[in-house]
């Protein structure tokens, strides 16, 4: 059976074209979900695919980074699926197929290009945040939180529960108010 598995990273993007391209592979059951793939902790169609997945099935992504965007994280959820006998395809880069020697190799190194891709982005992404803070312009998130309103209940004698349901904020908001 050919099990699909679509991700997007925010709630604004869309699952279509995954959908549509992996209904046309033939998939004949498809997990989707919106969330960040850094990592694949707290993805709960990925663990799904993963637990219905059963000897001789191929899961089927579009491309790699719909699957991981860490070369360890990639290479622990296929030897999970060979372990479990069940082989992965990746159909927009080179049809990657775990069940042959070339396509075992082929993932290895783009798991390497995509997680290098990553960390390039992330290194310019950096850099442009330290020139804007050096130019003054970038001053990061505004404070979410009235460092004045939490130290006056708590002179008030109010708790850190208490201070933290009054102005529906969470404790450990409180707790980093009162000790900043």
């Amino acid at each position: 059976m050919l099990v699909g598995y679509a991700r997007v990273s925010s709630v604004g993007q869309s699952l279509e074209v995954q959908l549509e391209a992996l209904n046309a592979a033939g998939c004949e059951k498809v997990f989707a979900e919106k969330r960040s793939g850094t990592t694949t902790a707290g993805r709960s169609e990925l663990a799904d695919a993963l637990s219905f997945v059963r000897e001789g099935d191929v899961l089927v992504v579009t491309r790699l980074d719909r699957l991981a965007r860490s070369a360890n994280d990639l290479h622990s959820v296929v030897k999970k699926l060979t372990d479990k006998g069940v082989a992965f395809q990746c159909i927009q880069q080179s049809s990657i197929e775990t069940s042959t020697s070339t396509g075992k190799l082929l993932l290895g190194v783009l798991a390497s290009i995509a997680e290098f891709e990553a960390d390039i982005r992330r290194e310019r992404q950096r850099e442009g945040i330290d020139r804007a803070k050096a130019a003054g312009i970038y001053k990061g998130r505004k404070p979410s939180v009235d460092v004045a309103a939490v130290r006056a209940l708590r002179e008030q004698g109010l708790g850190g529960s208490e201070i933290a349901n009054q102005l529906g904020i969470g404790r450990a908001s409180v707790y980093r108010a009162l000790s900043g």
